[in-house]
C-alpha cells in the first residue's frame, strides 16, 4: 500500500530521499525555495512546491497531518530547520524526521518536536569505518548503544561446522537469529543447533557489539 511523505529541502540528502520514496511507489510532496531544484525533481514527485517552508501558511495548506512522515533537510540552516520542525508540530504532523548538523542542533530539534533526528554524514562515516575494520560484516543495525544485529559472511573456521559445535552463545554471548542461505536460496529463522554452516551462507547475529567483535576472525 502506497504511503504519503513530504520532503522539505532538496539538497543532496533531501533529493535522494524524495527520489527513492517515489521509486518505491509512494506519494511524495517536495518543497524548496529553489525553482531549479524543484523542477529537477518534479518528475519524481506527486506534488512539487516552490515555497518557503518556514511559513506557517505554506505548511498549513499541505495536509501534512495526514501524511505518514515529513522529512526536513535544510542543510546547515539550523534556525530554519528548528522553526520548520516547530511549525510542523503545530500543524499536526505526527512523524517528523529532521537532518541535524551537530549534537546541539539535535537537542534543539528534539525539544521543538522532531520524532527522529538524522545524521547522514555521521551514520555513513560509522558504516564506512565499520566496513574497513570488519570487512566480512555486510550490514548492521544498531538496537541500543550496546546491542546490534549484524549480517556477516562466515569466517573460514566456521564453514562445515554446526552451530552446536561453535557454541557461540557460550563462548561469545551472541546468538545466530537467522541464516540467509544462498545455495539453495532459503531464509532460516532461529536455526537449529544441528544447522551446518556453508560458505554461501550469511549469518545474522544478535549481541553486544563488543562480544560480536570478539568472535574469532571477525
Amino acid at each position: 500500500m502506497a504511503k504519503s511523505f513530504a520532503v522539505i529541502g532538496l539538497g543532496s540528502f533531501g533529493y535522494w530521499v524524495a527520489k527513492s520514496l517515489n521509486e518505491y511507489g509512494h506519494k511524495t510532496v517536495i518543497i524548496d525555495t529553489s525553482r531549479e531544484l524543484v523542477q529537477s525533481l518534479k518528475p519524481y514527485a506527486t506534488h512539487a512546491i516552490i515555497g518557503d517552508a518556514t511559513s506557517m501558511e505554506t505548511l498549513a495548506s499541505l495536509g501534512l497531518d495526514q501524511m505518514d512522515a515529513v522529512i526536513v533537510s535544510l542543510g546547515d540552516n539550523i534556525s530554519a530547520s528548528c522553526l520548520v520542525t516547530l511549525h510542523l508540530l503545530e500543524v499536526g504532523a505526527k512523524n517528523i524526521h529532521v537532518k541535524a548538523v551537530n549534537e546541539d542542533h539535535a537537542k534543539i530539534l528534539k525539544k521543538v518536536g522532531a520524532t527522529q533526528v538524522i545524521y547522514p554524514e555521521k551514520d555513513m562515516a560509522i558504516k564506512t569505518a565499520r566496513e574497513l575494520i570488519t570487512p566480512n560484516v555486510m550490514e548492521f543495525i544498531t538496537l541500543t548503544e550496546d546491542y546490534e544485529i549484524v549480517e556477516i559472511a562466515p569466517p573460514p573456521g566456521y564453514i562445515g561446522q554446526s552451530l552446536a559445535s561453535l557454541q557461540l552463545p557460550t563462548k561469545y554471548d551472541v546468538q545466530v537469529i537467522a541464516v540467509k542461505e544462498l545455495v539453495p536460496e532459503r531464509f532460516t529463522v532461529i536455526p537449529k543447533a544441528d544447522f551446518v554452516i556453508k560458505d554461501s551462507d550469511i549469518l545474522i547475529i544478535l549481541g553486544n557489539k563488543n562480544d560480536i567483535r570478539r568472535m574469532k576472525d571477525i
